[in-house]
């Protein structure tokens, strides 16, 4: 049997955990290390784990590959290459498969990325952040604005897309200033851009020092109105929002995250990544072993490095397809809501919300969240779901 979002494609992603150093704001699965990692023994772990998920999923024909992190751009491009062969052999890639690298400004090189394209990248995403160099210090980036364009300029010359990434409600940023910095990024960015509202995560760095009063961010008046000036500048320089943090010229959305929000399915491997595998016992969630070494270890004792596996009951698959759709300004297909969770959603609730101007119906029946129910997308996906 077809499963209801098959035709959102089948994806790969890989999780590269190193970084030169940990932003203060970030809570992924990033770790730094002094010594030098052992590229090869990775290489095999990560082919043994593909292997792995391969056997799980039968035959699938790989529509995008997602290297993310950590810093994948640490990466030799011969490991690259070999991760990318690994995949080949257990899973067929299409011939127009969107293979993307995230990569920081500080490890960008010419000469690597000609290494990455020539192994079959074919999309980079750089971790820009702030185009101020005052910003950058603050967010623990170590690298300047100039060296950030510069890695832009070179991933235009190298590759046939790219795209980066800018963090807004930054300590003191007014909407103003943000504005002419939205205005100034749009003149490199293209086609794409991923703009995210700073949020103090816990366990973090800055939730430290938000926690002893040495740290402010814009109020909630303020993220709205920051929020809000990013939708109009880059909906008015051809950039339009087509997901909550995302921008794109129409065509030139990122297939991969796209993959995820229409609820596609998707291998995670490597170091703390999520998947979700369709096998003949329903859709299957996956989360690996967060620690890089006790990731390593346990796929050279048991072939892979997953910890936790579950078949996903039709409510918990109605719910992840509502959050990751309604993030989506194409909105959703009631309809695979439906077939997911062995229920319709409930019209009483849909007419309420679309009575409240949070959720909008289209002529062809999609629901779609409204510019005002996207900022309080959790509360409306709650009362969906509910």
């Amino acid at each position: 049997m077809i499963h209801p979002t098959a035709d959102a494609g089948f994806g790969v992603y890989l999780h590269w955990p190193f970084c030169a150093s940990k932003c203060p704001y970030c809570d992924f699965n990033s770790h730094v290390r002094h010594t030098r990692v052992d590229e090869e023994r990775f290489v095999a772990a990560f082919a043994r784990e593909i292997a792995h998920n391969a056997a799980l999923t039968g035959p699938r024909e790989v529509t995008s590959i997602f290297f993310g992190g950590g810093t994948p751009s640490l990466m030799r491009p011969a490991t690259v290459g070999a991760i990318l062969d690994a995949v080949a052999r257990h899973w067929s890639i299409a011939p127009d498969a969107e293979i993307s690298l995230e990569a920081n400004p500080t490890s960008v090189e010419a000469e690597r990325f000609r290494g990455y394209r020539a192994a079959g990248v074919n999309r980079v995403s750089l971790g820009v952040q702030a185009l101020n160099d005052a910003d950058l210090r603050r967010l623990g980036r170590m690298h300047t604005a100039a060296e950030a364009l510069a890695a832009v300029r070179i991933a235009a010359d190298t590759f046939e897309r790219y795209s980066f990434d800018l963090i807004y409600a930054r300590p003191h940023q007014t909407p103003a200033a943000w504005a002419a910095e939205l205005k100034e990024a749009i003149g490199h960015a293209v086609e794409h851009l991923s703009l995210y509202q700073l949020t103090i995560e816990p366990g973090t760095w800055f939730e430290r020092l938000v926690a002893a009063g040495k740290l402010s961010v814009p109020d909630s008046e303020t993220g709205r109105a920051l929020y809000d000036v990013t939708q109009e500048v880059c909906a008015r320089h051809g950039l339009p929002g087509y997901e909550i943090s995302n921008h794109a010229r129409p065509g030139a959305e990122c297939r991969h995250n796209l993959l995820y929000w229409r609820y596609g399915e998707y291998a995670g491997i490597g170091p703390g990544a999520h998947g979700r595998l369709v096998t003949a016992g329903g859709r299957l969630a996956t989360v690996t072993v967060r620690g890089p070494e006790d990731w390593l270890s346990a796929v050279e004792r048991d072939g892979h490095g997953i910890e936790s596996s579950e078949i996903l009951s039709p409510e918990a698959q109605g719910d992840e397809f509502l959050l990751m759709g309604l993030r989506l300004v194409e909105g959703i297909d009631p309809g695979r809501f439906a077939a997911l969770a062995g229920r319709p959603l409930d019209a009483g609730r849909v007419d309420a919300l679309i009575a409240e101007g949070l959720l909008a119906r289209d002529a062809a029946g999609r629901l779609r969240a409204t510019e005002a129910g996207f900022p309080v997308l959790d509360a409306l996906v709650a009362d969906l779901s509910s």
